[in-house]
């Protein structure tokens, strides 16, 4: 999914931490039919179209958010595919089930262990348990794979900030943000949500903002930082007073929202 700040520990990166290769879209166009196929079907001499292979109807399924039937589909795939166990990882992930989750993960690994993708997903299962230090591990391992993935580098950063080592976890934002401005945003990939404070939400927000106003992300910076005081996070005294949003303090907009916020 790691997140907070001054406050309890609390598996915030599952509130967070992104599946790799697993989003709906991806399922989708895996299990899209071919056009040339499709245009073939309809000649009414052509012998009956073959059927879907056990991964294709899987990922068929998971893009429909039947997850059960997927991994069913899933089981009668051949036992020698990293992907297919990384796949049915996911969808026992999405179903709040760690254990068969991280048995997946294990045995897409067996197969192809230098697999950045699956590290991050077993990752964000350990994240999910509150066992923040062996994330971290993973996280690491993950990215010395692939250290241009900002998906991974935004876990590591939450999953810091679980244990409170707030600058390191701010720099991983700020890489994650470097990579893709977008990151922090929906996009549709899975997401394992648990369930988290609002003042967790709140720090995991302000760290973005700081992310976000070190690359002149200056828009962004400063709705982050509305959400950070909206969940009760931090004041606007704090804000005024950090180095680190330094150069927001000339911008109109963070004027208005500290006056605001003083005001209230």
């Amino acid at each position: 999914m790691c997140r907070l700040d001054k406050v309890s520990c609390f598996p915030a990166c599952a509130f967070l931490a992104v599946l790799a290769s697993g989003s709906p879209a991806a399922f989708a166009q895996a299990a899209a039919p071919d056009p040339a196929s499709a245009t073939q079907s309809q000649s009414p001499a052509m012998a009956a179209q073959p059927q879907p292979s056990p991964e294709e109807l899987g990922d068929a399924l998971m893009s429909h958010q039947r997850y059960q039937a997927a991994i069913d589909a899933y089981k009668t795939a051949p036992r020698d595919s990293a992907e297919v166990w990384n796949k049915m990882g996911i969808a026992y992930q999405l179903m709040l089930d760690p254990g068969d989750a991280t048995r997946c993960y294990r045995e897409s690994l067996k197969i192809r262990p230098r697999n950045a993708q699956v590290l991050n997903n077993l990752a964000t299962v350990y994240d999910s348990q509150m066992q923040f230090s062996a994330a971290e591990r993973m996280y690491r391992k993950a990215l010395k794979l692939d250290p241009r993935s900002a998906m991974i580098y935004k876990n590591l950063g939450t999953d810091l900030l679980a244990q409170h080592k707030y600058k390191k976890g701010a720099a991983d934002y700020q890489a994650a943000l470097g990579i893709d401005p977008h990151i922090f945003e929906s996009r549709g990939s899975p997401r394992v949500e648990n369930p988290a404070t609002v003042q967790e939400r709140g720090a995991m927000n302000y760290y973005m903002a700081i992310g976000c106003a070190r690359l002149g992300m200056n828009d962004q910076a400063i709705e982050y930082l509305r959400m950070a005081l909206n969940e009760g996070f931090t004041n606007p005294k704090k804000i005024a007073s950090d180095g680190q949003l330094a150069g927001l303090r000339g911008i109109p907009a963070f004027q208005q929202l500290l006056a605001a916020q003083s005001a209230q």
